[in-house]
């Protein structure tokens, strides 16, 4: 009984399908939010999952894939971010504020005044169960891509999290390791779009680290403890979706909302108790 119970789900392929994607764009996002958040670029993530937005819309009239022109969009704000905020006195939240929101209202009124197929709702909250599978191959190679740079730049990446400017005088060049972890996100949030949306992407970059700043206090053990929240979110709130019939952007990001506060009960009554993150510093792995 338990056994048909947890088998039948993935005797459909539009459920495999939605397993792979959302795993594949999942375990990147968790990977790239453990030094986000440390960084507290958290509000950036925001902005690029919000500003693809033109991208969509513009890329099927052109004759391109989703993914090109989203990741165009991506590329383009953190392009137009960094210039705002090193050229001008604005500072990086507000400089993140104006960039974001100009291009997703730019959005909104080209899929007003165009003929676009871009579906509404699919492209704000996911279209999970809908993705075609040359679609889903964009998402899995896009994540790839994420990845690879992951793993080659991971010991650069926390470097530049913990102490940036301590790298730039060993001649490191800090600003280089900013703009790779800036494109990986931008490939990232591109890759998850396809699976919940531009709205509910955020959540993937956001929350599994945010988790897993919790739950561990070196970035070893965090870059191995928010992919596994991801994957366990996303197998659960896939579960729930089908059995529910609910939304499944929606619920594989509620379930990573559950874990969070998971996490913090745990922390915060002496579960699994984390030492205080000024120590943290000291252990760079």
């Amino acid at each position: 009984m338990i056994a048909a119970w947890l088998s039948e789900p993935w005797a459909y392929e539009f459920m495999v399908r939605a397993l792979v994607i959302t795993l594949a764009a999942s375990i990147v996002g968790a990977m790239i939010s453990v030094w986000l958040v440390h960084i507290g670029w958290s509000l950036l993530g925001d902005a690029v999952s919000h500003a693809v937005l033109p991208g969509v819309v513009i890329a099927p009239l052109v004759g391109a894939p989703y993914a090109v022109g989203a990741l165009a969009f991506a590329l383009l704000a953190v392009w137009l971010i960094e210039r705002v905020h090193s050229t001008t006195r604005v500072k990086e939240d507000a400089a993140i504020g104006v960039v974001f929101s100009t291009l997703f209202a730019a959005g909104l009124v080209l899929i007003s005044v165009t003929t676009s197929e871009v579906d509404r709702a699919h492209i704000l909250f996911g279209n999970m169960f809908g993705i075609s599978a040359a679609d889903a191959t964009q998402v899995v190679v896009l994540s790839a891509v994420a990845a690879v740079i992951i793993l080659a730049w991971r010991r650069r990446f926390t470097w530049f999290a913990f102490d940036a400017a301590h790298m730039a005088s060993m001649g490191r060049r800090p600003r280089l390791v900013g703009a790779a972890m800036l494109v990986t996100l931008a490939l990232v949030a591109v890759a998850g779009l396809q699976a919940v949306g531009v709205v509910l992407v955020v959540a993937m970059v956001i929350i599994p680290g945010a988790s897993a700043h919790l739950l561990a206090n070196r970035i070893g053990h965090m870059l191995w403890i928010a992919p596994a929240l991801a994957v366990a979110a996303t197998v659960v709130g896939l579960y729930a979706s089908f059995y529910l019939d609910t939304s499944p952007g929606g619920t594989v990001v509620l379930v990573h909302g559950v874990g969070f506060a998971l996490a913090y009960t745990l922390g915060r009554y002496g579960v699994w108790r984390s030492r205080p993150r000024h120590r943290a510093a000291t252990e760079v792995s």
